[in-house]
């Protein structure tokens, strides 16, 4: 409440000074004054009603908005009111129409202050440009089981909740407890009348976010302060009464510490001044104790240990946008557009894809397109760290001309036409040196039905699988027999190999030759093309071939010199 009566305070001040003007220069003071603290009172109270209702952020921009509003409506009922008692003389008038004036003025100053606050914001991101990810290593865990097919499988156990009519499901947060990545979703109440009965929400449901066949968990642990409940229950209203001068970004979500226990985490940030964009240095996190309400207040990187996502989704979606948009300013955007670069909508939270690193470290992830109509292909993508905030723009300089996300989607939809399949969730890596879109595979009803890994820089070169590895070996299979990616197994050493050939296959396309062949006693797979080693065309079984290799660990190598001991003897 005390956030909310201030800021109903300093939306009266225009109409107070005015008031003010009015009194001392009118014979009648006494009847003008009754007439005005009247029109305060009743004011004030629908004011204060309006702020509790929509909670407006104290910033100069909404003061002064507000300001403006108040006294436009308010300064004409005065004098009617007291039209009877006062003459409206012709130096009142002068002065309460400078004072308009420069309100005007002071509106037109905000919409330009806007503008020109374009550039700092754009200055005030934690940015980093790098021309490529690192390659992706198969012992960590890439991907993750699209937030629909999470959330189908928790409706489906809704059931077990008790007094389960009184809610819905809220907002899931990818988040890592106790090592695992997880989706972690709330009860909420499903309207104003369940919330009267209820009071208290029951709890959150769990699920693995890295197991397709994993099934949710409902943990007891009941919660007041919610984004469902009302009145001062309401979160939203609980940071804002501490907090009025933040503006809170984005719906607040549940995370939960190492002992269980939920906590709902609301990114905050103070504005640009004379506008409401944000300050990219001053980003803050609330946490809210959802059983007691009590309110704490963090730098983003220096929140408790187990906040994974203090940086909302929408704050990065936004900070992706100011980015890109504003590189070189308000003007180029709209003209030239040199350099601009526009955000995707592919991803499954505010156009964003949170995902994890090797680190247990969680980003947000966004490819990034030309503004140019009718273009498919990516200009590079962008990963937001969810702690601090900071931009890393990977532009592909490397990797010219390949496709961005909603090609990779559109793939998968066309895959299967007959089923109504969708893509879901597409993530850009670096596989064995060859950008790669990996795409969650639903149903109509936002069940996982299968992987995809899709060559960005080739729209015919997709392999689907039921599991993230089987896939991932799949694909790499079909890489190495590509002569265009013999030399893609970045950070993997070349070694020395000999041994007798046992079986061998030869394989074609417009493109290229290549062979691969199996050595007795060893199961992995070798590929060596025609152009690196023109005579292994001719290689056949009980050949004794000595070569320079680089083996990956999924049993597949690519042959970088080769020696056949029989064709190097005649």
């Amino acid at each position: 409440m005390p956030g909310i009566l201030l800021t109903a305070i300093m939306s009266h001040l225009l109409f107070f000074l005015l008031a003010l003007l009015a009194v001392l220069t009118k014979r009648n003071k006494k009847q003008l004054l009754q007439t005005a603290l009247g029109l305060f009172v009743a004011s004030f109270i629908l004011v204060v009603i309006g702020v509790y209702a929509f909670l407006p952020p104290m910033t100069i921009a909404n003061l002064i908005i507000l300001n403006a509003v108040d006294a436009v409506i308010l300064t004409p009922l005065l004098y009617l009111g007291a039209r009877s008692q006062i003459q409206y003389r012709g130096l009142h008038k002068s002065i309460t129409g400078l004072v308009f004036l420069v309100m005007a003025l002071a509106i037109v100053g905000i919409f330009i202050a806007g503008i020109v606050s374009l550039d700092d914001v754009y200055q005030s991101i934690d940015k980093q440009e790098e021309s490529e990810a690192k390659p992706l290593n198969e012992n960590n865990t890439p991907i993750s089981v699209a937030p629909e097919s999470a959330r189908n499988k928790i409706q489906k156990a809704m059931s077990v909740v008790p007094n389960t009519q009184f809610y819905d499901l809220g907002k899931l947060q990818a988040q890592q407890v106790d090592g695992n990545i997880v989706y972690i979703a709330p009860v909420e109440f499903t309207s104003f009348w369940k919330y009267v009965r209820g009071k208290e929400t029951e709890g959150y449901f769990s699920i693995p976010a890295t197991n397709v066949n994993a099934q949710p968990e409902f943990q007891k642990s009941k919660m007041s302060y919610t984004n469902s409940s009302y009145f001062n229950h309401n979160v939203q209203r609980a940071i804002y009464s501490k907090y009025p001068r933040y503006i809170q970004s984005g719906e607040a979500q549940i995370e939960v510490d190492d002992k269980g226990k939920p906590w709902y985490v609301q990114t905050l940030y103070k504005p640009i001044p004379l506008t409401n964009r944000p300050d990219l240095n001053e980003v803050k996190v609330a946490v809210v104790d959802p059983v007691t309400g009590e309110v704490q207040n963090y730098d983003t990187d220096k929140s408790p240990s187990f906040i994974d996502g203090p940086i909302s989704s929408e704050m990065a979606a936004d900070e992706n946008s100011y980015f890109g948009k504003y590189v070189h300013g308000w003007l180029n955007s709209i003209f030239g557009k040199k350099d601009v670069k526009i955000p995707n909508e592919s991803g499954t939270e505010s156009s964003v894809t949170p995902i994890f690193n090797e680190n247990g470290e969680m980003y947000y992830f966004t490819d990034m397109a030309s503004p140019k109509e009718n273009i498919d292909s990516a200009l590079g993508y962008t990963l937001v760290h969810a702690r601090t905030g900071k931009l890393v723009y990977y532009n592909g300089q490397k990797n010219n001309g390949i496709m961005d996300s909603k090609g990779a989607k559109q793939i998968v939809n066309k895959e299967f036409p007959e089923k109504n399949w969708k893509g879901s969730m597409p993530i850009l890596y670096n596989i064995d040196g060859n950008p790669t879109w990996i795409v969650n595979v639903l149903d109509p009803n936002g069940l996982f039905k299968q992987y995809a890994y899709i060559k960005a820089s080739d729209s015919d070169f997709a392999v689907f699988g039921d599991t993230a590895k089987q896939t991932l070996n799949a694909y790499r299979l079909q890489l190495a027999q590509d002569p265009s990616n013999v030399e893609g197994s970045e950070g993997v050493e070349a070694t020395t190999k000999t041994g007798t050939v046992s079986r061998v296959l030869v394989t074609s396309t417009e493109k290229r030759q290549a062979v691969q062949f199996l050595l007795e006693g060893d199961t992995t797979i070798y590929t060596v093309t025609v152009s690196k080693a023109p005579l292994s065309i001719f290689l056949q079984k009980g050949d004794q071939v000595e070569m320079q290799v680089q083996v990956r660990g999924n049993q597949t190598a690519t042959v970088d010199k080769m020696t056949i001991q029989a064709l190097e003897n005649e």
